[in-house]
């Protein structure tokens, strides 16, 4: 005896549509998200590194080949830069000039600019000495 099966010939495609609805609104939800920027940076004009350190309102700190700090010649260590940025900002109220030598490592320059911006410095000047 045979049986009568109807044929299946069309696809459901609500649980599809369903899906592709969830993923809209997840997409809806996270774009904002993405938006965020890291750094607000400024581009830098071209100017020779002699002229801006014969301007005196601006507090010159070179990191060396070895990740050394020095301010005026003299070599800070990391512990203390922080204070003494503080304690010159007062007498240099424009900002820092990070002068970094050409193997200096990034990570020290990123150090030194994380350091001035917690001892309240709020313009920074990077250009290779």
């Amino acid at each position: 005896m045979p049986r009568n099966r109807d044929t299946f010939n069309e696809i459901n495609i609500t649980p599809l549509t369903d899906i592709f609805l969830v993923l809209l609104i997840i997409m809806m939800v996270i774009a904002p998200l993405l938006d965020q920027q890291g750094l607000n940076l400024a581009v830098p004009n071209n100017v020779e590194v002699q002229d801006v350190k014969q301007d005196n309102k601006l507090i010159s700190v070179t990191v060396s080949d070895d990740d050394r700090y020095y301010i005026d010649e003299q070599e800070i260590s990391f512990e203390q830069l922080e204070p003494t940025i503080k304690q010159r900002l007062k007498d240099f109220p424009e900002g820092v000039l990070i002068l970094a030598q050409p193997e200096a490592s990034h990570g020290a320059v990123v150090k030194l600019m994380d350091t001035a911006r917690n001892a309240g410095v709020t313009n920074i000047s990077v250009a290779e000495s």
